[in-house]
């Protein structure tokens, strides 16, 4: 007759010089196992949403009010982020001038920053707490009252319902956002340049027009697409999942927000890294 399994036994059962060891290597083998669980929990979630494209007359007239709440009421943060950041920007440039540096490198220096990394940048990570942490909130609270399982009842695909719209509503308002913010970033550190500081209007716009391409806007547009698509599906992923109640809507939320303030790291450092040598052509 065979011996029992080791798996299958109490750590505690074990002799005491093993159980550091045995804790050790099962801790390690448990959260190897759960990473290939969340990974493959993640995919099937793709799947359904994927299937759930299916249904437009569903989640076509829920995207219009998706639009709204992701990007309409947006609109004031992502503008007074934008304002300050542009202003700031002009103001450091300036004061860390040498002595007989063209004071056009400010209008250049304010155009790169905002457009190329910032804009999209800081307006994806302010968005993720106000847009991903509403979106995980929302749906959590759904999942632990039940009401998903309502909709399930009454035939509607919850995917199609809920997940669809956010996720379409962010591609297409997250970009618009980054549009309307690197407008006013620009804007702000004109003003700010001509106002406080001695940079003359022409020396800024001389700058602002110096080695401009049009792949610099697209660049800012593709980043914010991506930063969309990750606020979605991370924040709709983890609300839709949620569990335990009150404490679990706001553990997931928390969850959410860090997961795709990360994220959103990790897609900018790839982004610039695959094609800021384009920007140079």
């Amino acid at each position: 007759m065979s011996g029992p399994v080791i798996g299958s036994r109490e750590t505690q059962t074990f002799p005491v010089v093993q159980r550091t060891s045995i804790r050790f290597f099962r801790r390690i083998t448990r959260n190897f196992t759960d990473v290939f669980r969340d990974i493959g929990a993640r995919t099937y979630f793709l799947r359904d949403i994927a299937r759930a494209f299916g249904d437009p007359a569903t989640y076509a007239p829920e995207t219009i009010r998706q639009m709204k709440n992701i990007g309409v009421d947006s609109v004031p943060l992502t503008v007074i982020v934008a304002a300050f950041i542009g202003g700031v920007i002009a103001l450091q440039t300036r004061y860390q001038l040498l002595p007989g540096v063209q004071l056009s490198i400010i209008g250049l220096a304010s155009r790169l920053m905002v457009v190329l990394e910032l804009g999209p940048l800081l307006t994806g990570l302010v968005l993720t707490g106000r847009v991903g942490g509403r979106m995980t909130a929302e749906i959590g609270t759904m999942r632990v009252t039940e009401q998903i399982d309502a909709l399930e009842t009454l035939a509607y695909d919850p995917m199609a319902f809920l997940i669809v719209p956010r996720l379409l509503a962010a591609i297409v308002m997250l970009p618009t956002l980054v549009v309307l913010a690197d407008a006013v970033g620009l804007g702000s550190a004109y003003l700010v340049s001509v106002r406080i500081t001695d940079v003359t209007p022409s020396d800024f716009i001389t700058g602002l027009r110096l080695g401009f391409g049009t792949f610099q806007v697209v660049y800012s547009l593709f980043k914010a697409t991506l930063f969309g698509l990750a606020i979605a599906l991370v924040c709709s992923y983890e609300g839709y999942i949620t569990e335990a109640g009150a404490e679990g809507v706001g553990r997931s939320t928390a969850r959410a927000v860090v997961i795709t303030s990360t994220t959103i790291l990790v897609l900018d450092a790839l982004t610039t890294g695959v094609l800021a040598p384009f920007l140079q052509s």
